[in-house]
Parts: structure tokens; sequence; C-alpha cells
């Protein structure tokens, strides 16, 4: 008999199931990829371009100025990839150079220069079109769904490098990177001709390791918080400014909420810049005394997952077995109400309940993330059909467990109905339950629209519903793209997380798992 040692098996066994993971990893991308294509095409298909200026207040000011009004149009359908638009003082600009006598003269309507612009511009298949007011000519030509969603693919993920300022102002800016400390006593890599000054530092704020050097770009926000970064949107901390005695680079001293890690080049300084900092990195975010939306919903989330846990396992343990009696019914009672009973109307109900028989805070904002009162009802809400869920598979898998050959089995050897329960049942009814846990902490991440709306938490929650309805294409794409990112991801999380509990299990297509 040939006898294959056994550091040899698990390397092999190890290799498929890294070559499987990696082929998971690759159909989740394929996954993620399709649906932000149809994202992309139900946005700029299906959605007529205008309603995107319903919440613009520019656009409303620019009603009586019709050239004004045609440029910031088209202007801004460039800026969110719609078109690609051209005018004809960009052309005469190109040929004559800025403020010449020519270019002034080629930009007029019969000029031989327009006329070569309304037929170059043409045979690319532009629609060329005139302005009311001054005549002049303008081109723009619609970009395909598949080139749009590629250029938004290809600035999503930004490098932060010594050469990525630009300036033409500041032609001796030094460039390179550096070892040094942070103002507030952080360790960090300082970069010089990079956009933001602190690559990697450390603080004292979780999770302790900072970096900037590897950022997503979604792109800016619009029409709703406009001129802002979606990142920074969604991350930044909410409420007033959390201000601290602090010591700038150059000795000055006051008081601040600067976060020094976000400290970003500034290409004009003005005068409390230069008393403050020693260079052009004097940009900055604060920071506030409220955590930011997509922390204010996990904390939220993750809070009412470990209660839904903590509950929903035992109770449905205790369910299963006492099937049939006193503390099932009462279970089952229970599971069907929250099933039975539309979410906004129970939750409306326990928070009356709450407000009138513990005196709890019936909204969030009363008194703010900083006290615990506020998180207890909301955390209770989402938690409640958690629980139901959890009791209602955790008893039907323990149910089902229990009519199992092993377990008669080990009846009949003589085990006692809690070793059987403890050693065999729960093991394997657990399995199922452990897998949906990436899925729950997925949730945590996405939001709650309804409790989230009801007890007025400044959320994720209402992030992908508001942006629906003010038509803010940039922030639907950024939302689908991280909820499908996460979404899938748990999927595959949650299987890894089935070998774990369950080493019979085995993540290899050719051991029968898919």
């Amino acid at each position: 008999m040939i006898r294959i040692p056994l550091i040899l098996i698990k390397g092999i066994v190890t290799s498929m199931n890294k070559s499987y993971i990696w082929k998971r990893l690759l159909r989740s991308l394929l996954s993620i990829m399709i649906i932000m294509l149809i994202v992309f095409t139900m946005i700029f298909t299906l959605v007529p371009r205008e309603n995107i200026f319903f919440e613009d207040s520019t656009y409303r000011k620019l009603s009586s100025k019709s050239d004004d009004k045609t440029e910031y149009v088209y202007s801004t359908w460039e800026k969110l990839g719609y078109l690609d638009y051209v005018r004809i003082n960009d052309y005469c600009q190109e040929i004559y150079g800025a403020g010449s006598p020519e270019m002034a003269a080629a930009i007029e309507p019969d000029s031989k220069d327009s006329k070569d612009f309304l037929e170059l511009y043409t045979s690319k298949g532009y629609t060329v079109e005139k302005y009311l007011g001054n005549g002049r000519y303008y081109a723009y030509k619609d970009i395909p769904v598949i080139k749009r969603m590629g250029s938004w693919l290809s600035h999503l993920i930004v490098i932060d490098t010594p050469m990525s300022v630009k300036d033409e102002a500041n032609p001796d800016l030094k460039r390179g990177i550096s070892f040094g400390r942070t103002p507030s006593g952080g360790l960090a890599i300082i970069g010089s001709g990079t956009t933001y000054k602190y690559l990697l530092y450390t603080n004292s704020k979780f999770p302790w390791i900072h970096q900037n050097f590897i950022r997503l770009n979604f792109g800016v926000s619009y029409p709703t918080y406009q001129g802002l970064d979606v990142m920074r949107v969604l991350f930044q901390s909410q409420g007033d400014e959390a201000k601290r005695h602090v010591v700038y680079e150059t000795g000055l001293e006051g008081e601040s909420g600067i976060n020094f890690g976000t400290l970003k080049y500034k290409p004009v300084l003005d005068r409390m810049d230069t008393k403050k900092f020693p260079d052009h990195y004097a940009d900055y975010e604060v920071y506030r005394n409220q955590p930011s939306m997509i922390g204010t919903s996990f904390r939220m989330g993750i809070i009412a997952m470990i209660l839904a846990y903590s509950l929903g396992l035992p109770f449905g343990l205790l369910m299963a077995r006492r099937k049939d009696k006193l503390a099932d019914k009462l279970g089952m009672v229970y599971i069907i109400f929250i099933i039975a009973v539309p979410s906004l109307a129970y939750i409306y109900l326990f928070r009356y309940f709450g407000t009138l028989l513990f005196n709890l805070p019936s909204v969030f904002t009363t008194y703010g993330p900083g006290d615990a009162r506020s998180w207890v009802l909301p955390v209770i809400s989402l938690a409640l059909p958690s629980i139901a869920s959890l009791m209602l598979w955790t008893r039907r898998y323990v149910v089902d467990q229990m009519s199992a050959d092993y377990v008669k089995f080990a009846k009949a050897k003589g085990l006692s109905q809690g070793e059987i329960f403890r050693t065999h049942i729960f093991k394997n009814a657990i399995i199922p339950i452990a897998q949906g846990i990436p899925a729950s902490l997925a949730g945590c991440i996405t939001g709650a629209i309804i409790t989230e709306a009801i007890y007025s938490v400044g959320g994720m929650g209402k992030m992908l519903p508001n942006a629906i309805k003010q038509y803010n294409n940039v922030m639907i794409i950024a939302l689908a793209f991280l909820f499908s990112t996460v979404s899938v991801l748990s999927v595959l999380a949650g299987d890894i997380v089935l070998t774990k509990v369950d080493p019979r299990i085995s993540l290899s297509e050719k051991a029968g798992r898919s």
C-alpha cells in the first residue's frame, strides 16, 4: 500500500481550498460588475437626465439667463458622465490661445473657425447647436453606458504618490516620502507632492492605524451635499465640532477640532493658514461629537445583532427541548406576531410602551448618540425581527436533528439528554445559523430604513432612498457598489465560516460543494 504523508494531503487540500476561494472571488467580482451595469443602465437610460436639477438651487437662479443656463446644464451633465461637451471657446482657445484677439473673432457664429467647428464635430457624430443668446456653437455627444461604467471603474481606486499634486503656481514643491510624527504625536509616513500629507499615521482613535495612501473615489455628491466627496459624506463625523487644545506645527496654539491626519494640499493659502501651517498642507477635516452615518448604523446594527443572537439562540433551543409545551407555544406566539404584524406597526407600538413605561426618548436626537438611553429603543426594535427569525430556525434545525439516527444511537449508548444536546444536536443545528453571521454583519453597514426613520437616527438607512428621491446619481452608484460588494462577499464569508464550524465541509468543487 502506498502511504501519502499527512502534510502532503494537507497541502493539497489547502491548495484546493485556495483555488476554490479565488474562483469564488472572481465569480463574486463578475456578479458585482453585472449589478453595477444594471445600475448604470437604469440611471443613465431610464431616468430623464433633466430630473437631476430638481433639487439644484443654482439651476433655478439661472432660469432667466438662457446661455448661462445652457452652459451650466451641459457642464453638469458632462461632470456626471452623461455626455462629452465641447464649446467653440474651447476649440478656438487651443488654436489661438486664451484671451487673444484672434480667438475673440474666431468664436463668432459667422467666422471660418465656427464653420470648421460645425463640420468637424458633425463628422464625429456630435450634435452641434447654438446658444440662444450669443448664437455661438457648442457640441455634445452621449457617452455609451459601458464606457461610462468603464471610466467610473478606472477612477475608482486612487493611489496617492509624490506626483499627485499638479500646481503650476508652486513649481519648487518638493516631492518625496519621509518618516516622522504628526503634530498630535503619532508615528507617520509623510508625503510631499502627495494629495494628503500623512499617508500612514497612528493616533488614539479606533482603529488606531490610518492610511490615506489608497482611497476609493466615488466622485463628488450632486445635487445634495454638493461639492463634498461621497466618501466624506458617508464617513465624516456629524454634529458640532469637538474642539480641544492643539499645538500646530508652527507653534501656534488654540482650540480646534482639527484632525491632523486629514491634512490635504491647498493651492491658495489665506492669512490664517500661514500662521498655522509651515507648508501648503492646510486643508483638513475636523472631529465632531457624533459618529458618521455609516458608523451610527454599524454601531446600532452590531449591538442589535449581538442582542438577537444572545436571545434568539437560547430561546430557540428552549422551544425545541420543550416542544409542544408552554415555552414552545409562547415562543411561537411571539414569532407569529412578528411575522404577521407589519414592522411599522409593532415598532410604533414598542416605542409607545417604551416611552410610556420607561421614560425612554421617542427619537434618537433627543439626547443624541452620546447618551445610552438614545440607543435602547432603536436597538431593541431592530433586534425584534432577528430574534424571532433565529428562534424559528434554531427550533426547526434542532427538532430536525432530534429525530436523526445518530441521536437514537447516542440514547442507546446511555448518554443523557443534556449531553446529547451539547455534544451532538447543537453542534449540527448551529451550522446553518453560523453561515448567516457574515450576512448579518453586512446588514449592519447598510442600515435599517424603517427603524432609523421612525427614531430619526442619522444613519445609512435613509441614504439610498433619499439619493433616489433627489436624483443624486453619484450617491446611488456609490451606495449600490458598496452594498452589492458587501452583500456578495458576505455569501463567500458565510461559506468560509461554515468550514470553520464543521471541518467535514470542504470548499472544493471536487468535494461536491460549490
